[in-house]
């Protein structure tokens, strides 16, 4: 922390750099509460037989399989072993061990022995509870977004920072949330930019903003819900202008890219401009000179005027679509759409696939807009009234004498919630001490926007500190402080900052009552601010977010394009907004008869009757449909581009759904043959059973590719079908436990039914993850039993899971490190 912050100054202007230090110091920690030290019991009625029996041939000190060493463990002493004991629950519960082929106890005996064994480290745990060390805390990309949102009422790009890797699932751990010079120095370069742009700072010259179509989206139906019915293609952006002024504005028509050809110009449209829904410009284009352009690459003679004026045309026809207009600062919807009937779907000219883009030199296709400039203002004045203006400048003084007292109760506020803490004065007071500064050099509000700079640019903004209590001994278990636990609360269920209402409760220490703590997580997840994490969880969860950089291979999927791609997406983070919100069991992620399309999706699935844009909820009449494992959006990322993959498809359910990933495949491992031309073509599982007829390969094979069998039905891209490249596809399949499984329902009762333990204890995990921050260990297995065993009676509803990680040990508690950073040995005691 202390490199950090030396980095900071260096990068920092030195009367910003000096509050920086001064605000960083001194972020306390209120009145904390421990539980008292509980003895343990050594767990005398287990028995180890069945390690020495199973296990112990592999994992001795000889062997040391996988690096575990069993030999020599004494189970009863469950407390000193639980590191390599909740590895056995793990192992023995998921069926992975011991391995295919080799002798396994029979069943009641080995949940026999499971149970007992958890219900001894359960005890252990509970005596001497362990809630890990969150490190210090970054905001990664989305929560500093989402906190200048709350914070000042402005939306920012998010490429102002850059994007932040993933640490086992979840790009907000803290373990990975990496600082370095360059990045600090980003975030300085933000605030910069977030302060000019919430203050209005009359010397910005913001350069010429153009938002571009996707270039593969057909644009033949009305696109979002921002633009009005009657209209097709186009877009809408919400754009923010930084100050008072009057602005150009340019459209311009998607055109091929070889030649710079317009689309569909031989035909005419109208164009429509709209500023938030208001009806600005209306655009006439195409349609004027009529006949084949000779194109470029025909060489057109000087003296052929007409042929020169028409070629001439087919690229510059939307030259014209241009205006200017006054605008006064802050958000606001820009709009540009086609009006009429658009091409029918057979009229239509496909898009070029992706991998003949340089051959695209088609100018038949259907008209799109392509992209909607907008320049800087001419005769900018500063902004007065903007939301953010709003949000900040909570007074404003009339009189000279009265701008200390306004400046000091504005930054009081920003100070209060930016920090997500009381005001501490001395704090205020080196705020101030900026603001006057910039005040005697400038303006009033000159002063706000550099000490709003300096306050985006501080360590007590930018990174989540939890402080230990003082002369706290290493290995001290002790409860946060309510402050403290509101913040986590907060970037848990909001990825952003506490409110005004929940920093008051934290204030009055009224987090510590478990009916407020409960009323103040309903409260959090009724607000639309609860979908942030929602999208955010299940995008990483379920890798869904990844299917943004999948490409589907053009030849073989022509159909895939843009809107495809973005209705996949929606349809899966509705679906699971849904769950929660209206608090479904976490089983009915599996088995739920309902889901969310649009026109385009359900074309996609062959679902009659849905038309437009718009999503909404309709009934799955499919059984394979049901649920999650029928989504496209799932199956596509699962895919590779050219066509299915029961490897990459086991490995997401057994990673996402069972909580048993598999061990990362060997080296040098041969690629699957494909089917030769000529040749009689081979179903996918009969050359999945001659790549696993070696006996290396079956081993890591055996529990994979069973459960892609039973998905084989859905193509690379998740539609239906009965047959693989002429062969019909037996979804039929033997799990590596022996279980026969006749088709997806029948894999879907066996989830539901056989693991659905498994299923409950997996989603605890990633979601318990995903709120802490940080990777899971050995210790907070005994969290994760409790939080399922105590949702039964609830039928394991979403308010159950999420209220039993809120009241955790780990999501309240925390563990007093080494001075050296060490992990100590856990131990509770009364805070001195």
């Amino acid at each position: 922390m202390l490199n950090m912050l030396t980095t900071l100054n260096m990068l920092q202007r030195s009367r910003v750099a000096l509050t920086v230090v001064l605000l960083v110091a001194g972020v306390g920690v209120a009145s904390l509460r421990a539980q008292p030290a509980v003895a343990t019991e050594p767990s005398a009625s287990l028995d180890g037989s069945l390690l020495d029996r199973y296990c112990v041939t592999c994992h001795n000190e000889r062997m040391q399989t996988a690096g575990v060493v069993l030999e020599g463990v004494d189970v009863t002493q469950v407390a000193a072993n639980a590191p390599v004991l909740e590895k056995v629950v793990h192992k023995l519960r998921s069926g992975q061990m011991p391995p295919m082929g080799r002798p396994r106890p029979e069943a009641a005996v080995r949940d026999a022995f499971i149970t007992g064994l958890e219900s001894a480290l359960d005890r252990a745990a509970a005596a001497s509870p362990d809630p890990g060390r969150i490190a210090v805390h970054r905001l990664n990309r989305l929560e500093y977004v989402n906190a200048v949102r709350d914070l000042v009422a402005l939306d920012i790009d998010p490429a102002l920072l850059p994007a932040d890797n993933p640490g086992i699932g979840f790009d907000n751990n803290a373990d990975v949330l990496s600082v370095t010079p360059a990045l600090m120095n980003r975030y300085i370069s933000a605030a910069a930019k977030v302060s000019r742009l919430a203050i209005g700072d009359p010397t910005i010259q913001p350069p010429v903003q153009v938002y571009r179509a996707s270039e593969w989206e057909t644009q033949t139906v009305r696109m979002s819900e921002d633009l009005p019915f009657g209209t097709h293609g186009g877009f809408a952006v919400s754009h923010v202008f930084p100050l008072d002024g009057e602005y150009t504005f340019r459209l311009r028509l998607r055109r091929n890219f070889f030649g710079g050809t317009i689309h569909g110009i031989d035909d005419e449209h109208e164009v429509q401009f709209r500023f938030d829904d208001e009806l600005i410009e209306r655009f006439s284009v195409g349609g004027e000179y009529r006949g084949a352009d000779p194109g470029i690459l025909i060489a057109i003679p000087e003296d052929d005027v007409e042929s020169q004026k028409l070629h001439s045309y087919h690229l510059n026809a939307d030259d014209h679509m241009v205006f200017r207009m006054s605008v006064k600062a802050g958000p606001h919807l820009v709009a540009a759409a086609f009006t009429g009937i658009a091409p029918s779907v057979s009229e239509m000219v496909p898009l070029r696939p992706r991998s003949l883009k340089n051959s695209n030199f088609d100018d038949a296709s259907a008209p799109a807009i392509g992209s909607i400039e907008i320049s800087s203002p001419t005769g900018a004045t500063a902004a007065d009234d903007t939301p953010s203006r709003q949000q900040i400048f909570i007074c404003r003084p009339a009189h000279a004498r009265d701008e200390e007292p306004c400046a000091r109760e504005i930054l009081s506020r920003l100070l209060r919630r930016a920090y997500r803490r009381p005001v501490d004065e001395f704090f205020l007071d080196q705020l101030m001490g900026v603001y006057r500064q910039e005040r005697a050099a400038g303006t009033f509000d000159a002063g706000i926007q550099l000490a709003l700079e300096t306050l985006l640019s501080s360590p007590a903004f930018v990174f989540r500190i939890e402080h230990d209590p003082e002369n706290a001994e290493p290995g001290t278990v002790y409860r946060i402080s309510d402050i403290e636990l509101a913040s986590r609360l907060s970037f848990f269920l909001w990825r952003s900052l506490p409110d005004d209402e929940l920093l008051e409760v934290a204030a009055r220490g009224d987090l510590a009552d478990p009916d407020v703590l409960a009323r103040q997580v309903r409260r959090m997840l009724a607000d639309p601010k609860a979908t942030r994490w929602m999208n955010d969880f299940v995008g990483q969860w379920l890798i869904v977010r990844n299917l943004e950089l999948q490409e589907p291979d053009p030849s073989i999927f022509p159909e895939f394009e843009d809107n495809l791609r973005r209705a996949m997406i929606a349809e899966t983070r509705m679906f699971f907004e849904s769950q929660v919100r209206d608090d479904h069991s976490v089983l009915d992620l599996l088995r739920a008869d309902y889901t969310f399309l649009n026109a385009r999706l359900a074309r996609h699935y062959n679902v009659p009757d849905v038309y437009g844009s718009h999503f909404r909820r309709v009934p799955v009449t499919n059984p394979a449909r049901q649920g999650l494992l029928g989504h496209a959006s799932i199956l596509t990322v699962t895919s590779y581009a050219h066509r299915t993959s029961v490897v990459l498809r086991g490995k997401w359910v057994l990673e996402n759904l069972l909580g048993a990933p598999p061990p990362p495949p060997p080296p040098n491992v041969p690629p699957l043959e494909e089917n030769e031309p000529g040749a009689a073509p081979k179903s996918l599982r009969e050359r999945m059973e001659q790549h696993r007829s070696n006996p290396v390969c079956a081993s890591c094979h055996a529990p994979l590719d069973p459960i892609g069998f039973v998905l084989e039905n859905f193509d690379a891209v998740g539609q239906w079908r009965d047959a693989d490249g002429g062969v019909e596809i037996d979804a039929a399949t033997t799990l590596a436990d022996g279980t026969e499984i006749a088709n997806l329902e029948s894999y879907r009762r066996f989830l539901l039914d056989t693991r659905r333990q498994d299923v409950l204890r997996t989603v605890v995990e990633k979601l318990l993850a995903y709120g802490l921050g940080r990777g899971l260990e050995y210790y907070d297995a005994p969290i994760v039993r409790k939080i399922v065993r105590d949702a039964t009676s609830q039928n394991y509803q979403w308010s159950s899971i999420i209220m039993g990680i809120v009241e955790s040990t780990p999501f309240q508690m925390r563990r007093v490190s080494n001075p050296d950073g060490t992990t100590p040995a856990s131990t509770v005691a009364e805070r001195r």
